[in-house]
């Protein structure tokens, strides 16, 4: 027997929650499911569950808003899209058997920020601690702020010389190359993680988050020191799914704050974020002679025509054309 999704004495989002964490969808993917279907509610002004009735034409109104009054990119329509698709089909148990024909949102090419090597050199000056090292590593190996963060400490091999990236952007693990010149700095910060894990195991603690399926394989894996985090958070906190003390990985917020301080100092006025240095990573592989296949494999994209987009950024003086100004005589 089905359960009844119109359960009255529960919320919706309450509802929304129970159905992602018995499907194993991440953290971050609820909060950003929760957040869309609030808007969506919020922007429908509904008072009930029977207000969401007629999903298709709903959600269509929804999405077209977006895109025509909120101008946002198509990855945040889809995004959007896939919550309330989810809401409706996996939560509500309804089917939308309508095509939903909103107003698309336009795509938009937009080159993206690259520091030059000398402007990487002077903000790290900067940087210290984590930040520093956080920082050196989304440089040095391509990574997004959030994969540098869930590091686990069997991720990095200093003998092979290379950082598993698990379960990055698309659920795909990915290797990549490791920046020979952290060697020491990383050994003595994975030296700092076993101290503070033996340190969380002697307190009644030392239990890491794994992911579901791993969890249920290696029921002991959580207290090893190769699953622990290689950034580990500076205090314990209470893991809001299993209501267990856990200590998590840095908070990316932390990383980008640190960065934002040093661009200040050095007085670098381009709008940069600790993802301008993975875009960094890629531009200058690139000018150091890299071929695009091998940067989209370390950067872990899908197509490889969003590799491409570092190639606009070489083509320095607008297409490579000199401006008629710097050829005048005089």
């Amino acid at each position: 027997m089905k359960r009844k999704s119109t359960n009255n004495n529960k919320k919706i989002l309450d509802e929304v929650r129970e159905v992602m964490r018995l499907k194993h969808y991440s953290i971050h993917t609820e909060n950003s499911y929760c957040e869309w279907i609030k808007r969506f509610i919020l922007f429908h002004n509904m008072k009930s569950r029977a207000d969401l009735i007629n999903g298709e034409d709903k959600i269509e109104a929804f999405l077209t808003h977006l895109a025509v009054e909120k101008n946002v990119a198509p990855s945040t329509q889809n995004q959007a899209m896939n919550a309330l698709v989810f809401l409706y089909k996996r939560v509500l148990k309804q089917s939308l058997d309508n095509e939903i024909n909103s107003v698309r949102a336009t795509k938009k090419i937009n080159v993206p920020t690259v520091l030059t090597k000398k402007e990487v050199a002077e903000i790290l000056t900067f940087l210290d601690g984590v930040p520093e090292l956080v920082t050196k590593l989304i440089y040095g190996s391509g990574l997004r702020i959030m994969e540098a963060a869930r590091l686990r400490v069997q991720d990095i091999d200093f003998e092979y010389k290379t950082v598993t990236v698990r379960s990055g952007k698309g659920a795909k693990d990915r290797i990549t190359t490791f920046p020979v010149s952290l060697t020491s700095l990383l050994k003595n910060q994975l030296a700092k993680v076993k101290i503070i894990h033996e340190q969380d195991l002697d307190a009644g603690y030392g239990e890491v988050y794994m992911p579901h399926a791993l969890a249920r394989k290696y029921r002991k894996a959580a207290k090893e020191t190769g699953w622990q985090y290689v950034f580990p958070a500076r205090n314990l906190s209470n893991d809001p799914r299993s209501n267990k003390m856990r200590r998590h990985h840095v908070d990316p917020s932390v990383i980008n704050k640190a960065i934002k301080v040093a661009v200040r100092k050095v007085g670098i006025t381009k709008k940069i974020t600790a993802h301008t240095f993975r875009h960094s990573f890629a531009t200058h592989l690139l000018q150091s002679g890299t071929d695009i296949r091998t940067i989209q494999a370390l950067l872990g994209h899908k197509d490889v025509s969003t590799t491409m987009i570092y190639t606009h950024v070489l083509r320095q003086g607008g297409q490579g054309v000199v401006s008629p100004l710097d050829s005048l005589d005089g």
